[in-house]
Order: structure tokens, then C-alpha cells, then sequence
């Protein structure tokens, strides 16, 4: 099989790129998923910014592409942010921050590179809670990402999303946790047939699956493989809420009358279903079959990497870079018997299989945003 294993960027948030990378180096991975957040965006949760996004130029790729080829590492980026809901002028700087990483994916040779930019598509609350919210929302999604993905199919780069329901999104005292579009298969499905084109796919996390008690495995059998380029690497490990079920998120409730009543509630956003976020291999099980799941991979013919995303409550959740080392390690040595072939050395990620990227000149293109495509708010 011999899939790379990459490391997402955002537990790194206070080095540089440059210190990211002797870090990658130092775990043993073959790529990064480099995230260029906004650097004046409101979330506050695994964000980073590791390229400087208000200036970025020919030049700038240039450069990039050679300091990533002389590390051996390939790279993608990306920004996970909500942009069809939330504050209305959140949503358009989100939804112009994603253009600017579609020109720089350009810019440093798109798909020719396999350089794919990741992104949320968010959720629209208001439309939402309307009767046939859910497709309100759909059509809201086509309204949006329909001229954003033609701008990267006309780039040359592919736009994908990851299926995080990210339900600590909004405040503990709203009733759903539903905050992201992509976060179940069906949905997915439903977006590509609302915008047909192949420059959008997705990144496919596990664990948010493992809590909502869906196999990962039988999620692969029903994906388009077409449409899969990523694999986030990250664990889950479901508990048993016996006073609110494993089918609702936990509700606020008012603290003292809880407290009477000896039933738990919810601290804060993301203190809603019932587990813990873990790295494979590192602090105990999960509550997922990763030898399962990687040979269903296998079966359908996955080749993308494998991008370690480290949440880990014992790793990244510490603060100690020290354990986010040993999170990375670990979760490497736990795939690398399932990714990698047996040799004298152990199971090792061959010496062939990096490919240079490419310094192709590309053509620069001017930044646009989504009032330039035409979409008005």
C-alpha cells in the first residue's frame, strides 16, 4: 500500500513553518497539511497559520515548492471555517479567505501537484431551523460553492471538505449539534450532485463517525473513491451516557436543579457527546477497528495520505510539546506496520516513493473575491 503519513499543522500553532518542518523530520512523516487560518477569524480551537496568506506571489511558491523539495515533504493547505452561516461578515471573509488559498494552491501547482486546499462548508442556523432547513441549506451550498469551485476547477486545484460536524461550534445552550454540512455521508453525496464537478472532494475523518456510533468501514464501501483524497488520522473513544443516550447531545440545563437532580450536564461547547479524542496507538484503545478500516482502504484502492490530526486530550490537549512528539511517534508507529512494507529496518515508508514536486511556471491570477464571481450576500 505505502501510503504517506502527513501531518496536520494546527498543534504546532506557535512555531514557524520552518520549525514545523525540522519537527515533521523529527517524527518521520512525508508531508504536512499546512494550515493558513485568518489570522483575524473568531475561532479559537486547533487553528494556525503557517504561510502568509496577504502576501503570496509566484515568487513565494517558488520558494516554497524548493524548501519542501529539499525536506523531501509534499504539502497541501487549508482553513476550516464556517461559510454559509455564522455572522453574515464572517461568512464572506471566510468565503474570500478560501479564494486567496485557491490561488495560492495555484500558484504552487494545484493538482499537478496534488496541492489540494481543505475547508469546512459550515451550516446556516437560520435557514435551518425553517422547515426543510436541511435543504435550505443544501441550496444555500450550491449558491456559494457553485462559482468557488468553478474558480478552482478554472486553477487547476481541488477544493475538500472535511466531514467534522463540529458540534462545539455554537454555545452549549442550543439544543443540535450539527454545525458543518459535510459531517454525514449523505450529505456529501447530495453536494456532488448539486455541483457535478470533480474539483471538489473530500477529507474523510474518521473518529466524527466512531461518536456518532456509524462505522468508518462500511462509510468507505459507500464512498466515491473518486472523490476521496485524504484520510485524517485521529481517535475516538466513546463513553456510555446512561442519563442522556448516545443519540442526543448533552443540554444545558440550569446548574442547580442538575445538581439536585444528579444528572450530568453540559460545562461548555464542546462538552456535548460522550467521548474522548485520542491519537491511535498512544494512551490506550479507541474505540475503533484501525486495522479493519485501513484494509477497507486497501480494498478500494486508496493511495492519499494519511494526515495525523492531533486533538489527542493526551497529547496536543496537554500543551506540552513533549507529548504532542510523543502523539505524533506513536500514532506513526501504530500505522506503519498497516501503510508501509517490511524491511531490514522495520516497516519503512520506501526511499522511492517521494515524488518532487513540480516547479512548473505557472500563470499568476489576481485575487478575486466572491463579489468579483458574482455572489451577492
Amino acid at each position: 500500500m505505502n501510503n504517506p503519513i502527513w501531518i496536520m499543522t494546527s498543534a504546532f500553532d506557535q512555531l514557524t513553518l520552518d520549525e514545523v518542518i525540522v519537527k515533521a523530520k523529527e517524527v518521520g512523516v512525508q508531508g504536512l497539511d499546512v494550515c493558513v487560518f485568518r489570522k483575524d477569524g473568531t475561532r479559537d480551537d486547533f487553528v494556525a497559520t503557517h504561510l502568509n496568506y496577504e502576501s503570496f506571489e509566484p515568487e513565494d511558491a517558488k520558494a516554497l515548492l524548493e524548501k519542501f523539495n529539499q525536506n523531501r515533504l509534499r504539502l497541501s493547505l487549508g482553513a476550516f471555517d464556517n461559510l454559509i452561516g455564522g455572522d453574515p461578515a464572517e461568512r464572506v471573509k471566510n468565503q474570500n479567505h478560501l479564494l486567496r488559498l485557491i490561488r495560492m494552491a495555484h500558484l504552487l501547482g494545484g493538482d499537478a501537484n496534488d496541492v489540494k486546499v481543505g475547508t469546512f462548508v459550515g451550516y446556516n442556523h437560520d435557514l435551518g431551523n425553517q422547515e426543510n432547513g436541511f435543504q435550505k441549506n443544501l441550496e444555500e451550498y450550491a449558491r456559494i460553492f457553485t462559482p468557488i469551485i468553478k474558480y478552482a476547477e478554472d486553477l487547476g486545484v481541488t477544493v475538500l471538505y472535511e466531514n467534522c460536524p463540529m458540534e462545539g461550534w455554537r454555545s452549549a445552550g442550543y439544543t443540535g449539534t450539527f454545525n458543518n454540512l459535510p459531517g454525514v455521508l449523505a450529505a456529501r453525496k447530495l453536494m456532488y450532485q448539486l455541483i457535478p464537478s470533480k474539483a471538489h472532494g473530500e477529507i474523510y475523518d474518521p473518529s466524527h463517525d466512531v461518536w456518532q456510533h456509524v462505522d468508518p468501514s462500511q462509510v468507505i464501501q459507500h464512498t466515491d473513491m473518486g472523490r476521496l483524497h485524504r484520510i485524517h488520522v485521529k481517535g475516538t473513544r466513546n463513553g456510555n451516557n446512561v442519563y442522556w443516550g448516545n443519540m442526543y447531545p448533552l443540554q444545558k440545563v440550569d446548574s442547580q436543579l442538575a445538581q439536585n437532580a444528579g444528572v450530568p450536564t453540559a460545562q461548555h461547547e464542546w462538552d456535548r457527546h460522550n467521548y474522548e479524542a485520542m491519537l491511535p496507538g498512544f494512551g490506550g484503545s479507541d474505540s475503533m477497528d484501525w486495522r479493519a478500516f485501513v484494509n477497507t482502504l486497501k480494498q478500494k484502492g486508496f493511495t492519499g495520505p494519511f494526515e495525523i490530526e492531533n486533538e489527542a486530550s493526551l497529547s496536543k490537549g496537554t500543551g506540552n510539546m513533549g507529548a504532542i512528539m510523543q502523539g505524533y511517534k506513536a500514532t506513526t508507529l501504530n500505522l506503519a506496520p498497516m501503510l508501509w512494507e517490511l524491511t531490514q529496518d522495520g516497516y519503512q515508508y520506501p526511499e522511492n516513493g517521494f515524488q518532487e514536486l513540480k516547479q512548473e511556471v505557472v500563470k499568476d491570477t489576481p485575487l478575486v473575491t466572491m463579489q468579483d464571481l458574482g455572489v451577492k450576500e
